[in-house]
């Protein structure tokens, strides 16, 4: 009886820990519902174990789940997550709203149409709730990269090298790659201000895991981990946040994904310290 006595306090102490880390996360209360998903899942796994790990922030943890969920067709889900993280002030509404922006790119945009929605729904109910007025919108962020298409274009290919971790970027032979990629996902939206690249990184590797897209796993993966922008240990805390609102088995493959990046960019860096020593 006393293991099983152990076990029942045990198990209690668990979901307490759950419930009361749903509250500080999410910003109101648990849900009432008594079936096991919401119990043994969410509470008890989600809230009462992932959350509460250590080496990923809580600010980091959102930009992972707010992809995730945006990626998702659970409306509510979406509602509670961005309305969490704006009512917490973990993550303002311009980097709010520069989020979006990179999702649209990664994840696509009549998804992203959707996520625009609710944060400007989510922002409003905020002010309401605190009986503020709704401050005007913010002005569009200034541009940082030429205006000039060519020198853009020049810019966007460097930008793509550095933060690929690559010698090499593709033509700009087609409108898919020069217009679309140089030109604007790394001629602009990269390098934009209201979030920094640590947050995009975040977003971007929880895009392409979900989109079960190998080659942009695979590529920034290793990028974010070869820049140094993501620790080992944190890329391996992203994967478990991501296990848990996209699914295990997506975070499962690219668990394995991380683990060959992990070897080839410490071989990497074993050959370049012994290039320059």
């Amino acid at each position: 009886m006393g293991t099983i006595d152990t076990a029942a306090a045990d198990a209690a102490q668990r979901s307490e820990r759950g419930r009361r880390e749903f509250a500080d996360v999410m910003t109101f209360e648990p849900p009432a519902d008594s079936s096991p998903t919401a119990t043994s899942g969410l509470i008890d796994f989600v809230f009462a174990e992932v959350w509460t790990r250590p080496v990923l922030s809580r600010r980091d943890r959102r930009f992972v789940t707010l992809s995730c969920v945006a990626d998702s067709d659970s409306e509510q889900d979406l509602v509670d997550h961005v309305y969490a993280a704006l009512n917490s002030g973990d993550i303002a509404i311009t980097e709010m709203r520069e989020t979006v922006l990179h999702f649209a790119v990664y994840a696509g945009w009549p998804k992203a149409s959707r996520f625009n929605i609710v944060v400007d729904i989510q922002w409003d109910r905020i002010h309401r709730e605190r009986g503020l007025p709704l401050p005007p919108p913010e002005p569009l962020l200034p541009l940082v990269t030429p205006s000039d298409p060519e020198e853009r274009l020049v810019q966007g290919t460097a930008t793509f090298k550095d933060i690929n971790c690559m010698p090499f970027a593709p033509d700009r032979d087609n409108p898919y790659q020069g217009a679309g990629i140089l030109n604007f996902v790394f001629g602009e939206m990269w390098v934009r201000p209201g979030l920094d690249m640590r947050a995009r990184r975040l977003i971007t590797v929880a895009c392409v895991g979900f989109q079960d897209a190998p080659l942009p796993i695979l590529s920034h993966v290793y990028a974010a981990l070869k820049s140094r922008d993501i620790s080992f240990e944190e890329m391996d805390e992203l994967a478990l946040q991501f296990g848990a609102y996209s699914g295990l088995p997506k975070a499962a493959y690219l668990g394995h994904v991380i683990g060959e990046q992990k070897a080839r960019v410490l071989r990497e860096w074993r050959d370049e310290a012994g290039t320059t020593s």
